[in-house]
């Protein structure tokens, strides 16, 4: 095991032991050297890998903001891990379909619960994606607006679900999703039609989530995802 390893192996072991919590500043170089019997060029390498991972942030300087913070949304390196992999073509649309519908579908289910048993009014926590809603409802709306607005909807939905893991996921496969679903528009004969009926789709998703049914939501959320699919031919065996 490299110098470098070893320290993230004790940074790694004092996070989970709690020395070090969410938001907080990590000593500085020197002192984790020394704490730790190696190399600042040993901590500076550890710290740059745990800054690419996304669990730490780092910034120059003297002041209070300086050093390097422990990211409080850890599942952010997630997301970023997973649109690496994403990124490099390798994954079958098929498959990012079948992730996106089993997490996104368990999420909307959540959230359902959560808001019906929340205190606030569900129409209040719901405002952000009606708003969206309505937003892809102009006909002239250009496919590009609409996949984004639509990215929007659904990750707002995937937020009130409550599981920061799932976020970062959902939100790592944006790109691929966004690919995806921009394909698809280019195939269809009449995309005015099926934005209508994706935007009718929506609704229907936001009113079962209204009325407190997660299985409703969570059947609706997997028609919305797989109808498009096969609607586009995107489901059509590569050759």
């Amino acid at each position: 095991m490299r110098t470098h390893e070893k320290v993230l192996a004790q940074i790694e072991a004092n996070l989970a032991a709690g020395r070090w919590g969410l938001g907080e500043r990590l000593p500085g170089e020197r002192a984790l050297a020394e704490q730790m019997g190696v190399s600042r060029p040993s901590v500076r390498e550890a710290l740059r890998i745990l800054e690419a991972m996304g669990i730490i942030r780092t910034a120059v300087g003297s002041g209070p903001d300086a050093g390097a913070t422990v990211i409080d949304r850890p599942a952010a390196g997630l997301g970023a891990a997973v649109r690496l992999h994403v990124a490099s073509g390798t994954l079958p649309v098929h498959d990012v379909v079948a992730t996106r519908d089993a997490l996104e579908t368990w999420a909307i289910g959540e959230a359902t619960t959560r808001l019906a048993a929340g205190p606030a009014p569900v129409a209040t926590a719901l405002a952000e994606a009606h708003r969206l809603l309505e937003a892809t409802l102009d006909p002239a709306l250009p496919v590009a607006d609409f996949v984004r607005l639509d990215q929007d909807f659904h990750l707002e939905l995937v937020t009130l679900g409550g599981n920061q893991v799932v976020e970062a996921i959902l939100r790592g496969l944006r790109s691929a999703v966004g690919s995806y679903v921009t394909e698809g528009a280019e195939r269809l004969t009449s995309w005015p039609t099926t934005a209508q009926r994706l935007c009718t789709e929506h609704r229907d998703i936001l009113e079962a989530m209204t009325a407190g049914d997660a299985e409703a939501a969570r059947t609706a959320a997997h028609e919305h995802i797989w109808r498009f699919y096969e609607e586009t031919g995107l489901s059509a065996p590569e050759r």
